[in-house]
């Protein structure tokens, strides 16, 4: 039996963007993952996500098969996702199997940052911890690929990328248009609307109720990071925090070095939560309550 290794990414970032790094974890487990979060009309983009971590725990459901460990790992949306998924999925027949999350620079935000996250769905500030207003103003359609990968490699963010990177967003981040041109895949708006709808107080209230190990990767320059703070994630955490080098976007700058990271991290928790079930008291195991 091969473990199961459930990928979710980034708000804005098809799953296939992130092929290079999947494909180095593919040699040790097998890799499923949903392509574009938020755009199935089933699991609509509402507050708090509950639809989103439905169709995620859903998915681990369908893809579980006779998988020995399952591990939630996500890059900053998904692995908040990853997160209530766990907790979402605690009560059910495949708790038993549910090994850990890792979170790619998902910091919990808490305190006075997630009350300004709220002010700011009101007043527009919440645009200084995320990127919700140049969300709605990004270019979403170019002649042909050429010019998609020239737009995109003259902005400084996406010039640091690994060039096997920029290549699949080009292909995958962009899709045929009806006149043959090349338009977004993710649609502004969807990626607007989760922005719009991130859970703050809930989620970091709900963390420390997650019965599964949870580790942390940090960009050393991730800006998301520095505004969000480390306490509430590193009480979380403990010392299943890591760093690797980058931006938040470090998994699309260094791919293998963070499939290295997301396996040396996954092998830190594995033996915590075997440590966990053998403290469990015997009715607990059994009934993955």
């Amino acid at each position: 039996m091969s473990d199961l290794l459930l990928f979710s990414h980034a708000n804005g970032f098809p799953a296939p963007v992130y092929r290079v790094m999947l494909e180095q974890l593919s040699a040790r487990y097998r890799i499923e993952r949903p392509e574009r979060i938020g755009h199935d009309p089933r699991y609509p983009v509402t507050l708090d996500w509950p639809h989103l971590v439905e169709e995620l725990a859903e998915r681990a459901v369908a893809a579980a098969g006779d998988a020995r460990r399952i591990f939630l790992v996500g890059h900053s949306l998904g692995g908040y996702l990853s997160l209530l998924a766990a907790h979402r999925l605690a009560g059910t027949a495949l708790a038993a199997r549910l090994a850990g999350v890792v979170m790619l620079d998902s910091p919990l935000i808490a305190g006075w940052r997630a009350r300004l996250v709220q002010l700011g769905r009101r007043t527009g500030l919440d645009n200084l911890v995320m990127p919700t207003r140049a969300t709605l103003q990004r270019r979403r359609h170019w002649p042909d690929r050429a010019a998609v990968r020239a737009h995109f490699l003259a902005k400084p963010t996406f010039a640091r990328w690994d060039q096997r990177v920029l290549n699949d967003y080009v292909e995958h981040g962009t899709r045929a248009a009806d006149d043959g041109a090349r338009e977004l895949a993710f649609e502004r708006e969807i990626e607007y609307r989760i922005y719009r709808s991130l859970p703050t107080t809930s989620l970091s209230g709900l963390a420390p109720q997650v019965r599964v190990p949870v580790g942390f990767l940090a960009g050393t320059r991730s800006r998301e990071l520095r505004n969000a703070g480390e306490a509430a994630t590193r009480r979380l955490v403990g010392e299943r925090w890591a760093w690797v080098e980058g931006s938040h976007l470090f998994p699309m700058e260094r791919p293998q070095d963070t499939a290295a990271a997301i396996e040396a991290m996954l092998k830190r928790i594995a033996p915590a939560a075997a440590e966990a079930d053998a403290r469990a008291p015997a009715a607990v195991r059994a009934t993955g309550t």
